[in-house]
C-alpha cells in the first residue's frame, strides 16, 4: 500500500514538471513567433520600398530599378506579408498555450499551418535569392548582365531583405520543433 502512495506522489511531481516545461516551451514559442513576425514584416517592407534611379546620358533619361519589375520579388513581398499576417494572428493561440499548457488541438492546428507557412516563406525567399544572385553575378551564357555595379543601393536593400526572410525560415523551423517537443511531453 505504501508503494502506491509513493508512486502517486512521484506521478504528481512529474506532471507538475511537465507543465512547467510546456509553459517554458510555450513562452519560447511566443517569443519566436514575435521575432518571426518582425523579420518577415521587415523583409516585406524593405523589398517593397526598394527602388533606385540612375541618369543615362542626360538627367531627363533615367534607368529605374524597382522591386516590382521582377515578378519573383513581387511574390517574395506577398509571401512575406502573408506569413507575417499569419504570425500576428497566431499570437493569441500562443498566449493560450502559455495559460493552458495542456491545449493539444490548437497546437496540432498551429503545427499544420506553421508547416504550410514555412513552405511559402521558403519558396519566396529561395526564388528571390536566385534573382539576387543573378543581379550580383549575372550569367554570361544567358546574356544576363550583373546590375549591382550600377544599382548598388538597390542590391544592398534586396540582399538585406533576403537575410530577414531566411531568419524567418530558421525561426519557423524552431517554432515547429518546439511545438513538436511540447506535444511529445504530454
Amino acid at each position: 500500500m505504501k508503494g502506491g502512495g509513493v508512486e502517486v506522489g512521484v506521478a504528481a511531481k512529474d506532471s507538475t514538471q511537465r507543465n512547467g516545461v510546456n509553459r517554458g516551451v510555450s513562452i519560447l514559442d511566443f517569443i519566436l513567433r514575435l521575432l518571426g513576425f518582425i523579420a518577415t514584416l521587415g523583409s516585406a517592407i524593405a523589398m517593397a520600398t526598394t527602388n533606385e534611379s540612375l541618369p543615362f546620358f542626360t538627367q531627363f533619361i533615367r534607368f529605374r530599378a524597382e522591386y516590382d519589375d521582377l515578378p519573383t520579388f513581387t511574390f517574395f513581398v506577398i509571401a512575406n506579408a502573408i506569413v507575417s499576417g499569419y504570425l500576428i494572428l497566431s499570437l493569441p493561440f500562443s498566449i493560450i498555450h502559455i495559460v493552458r499548457s495542456k491545449a493539444q488541438k490548437t497546437r496540432i492546428l498551429l503545427i499544420f499551418f506553421d508547416t504550410a507557412m514555412l513552405g511559402l516563406l521558403t519558396a519566396g525567399a529561395s526564388a528571390a535569392a536566385a534573382i539576387v544572385y543573378l543581379a550580383h553575378k549575372g550569367n554570361r551564357k544567358a546574356n544576363w548582365f550583373a546590375i549591382c555595379q550600377q544599382f548598388n543601393s538597390f542590391c544592398e536593400r534586396i540582399s538585406g531583405s533576403l537575410i530577414g526572410s531566411f531568419v524567418g525560415v530558421v525561426l519557423f523551423i524552431l517554432i515547429i520543433l518546439s511545438s513538436g517537443v511540447a506535444l511529445s511531453r504530454r
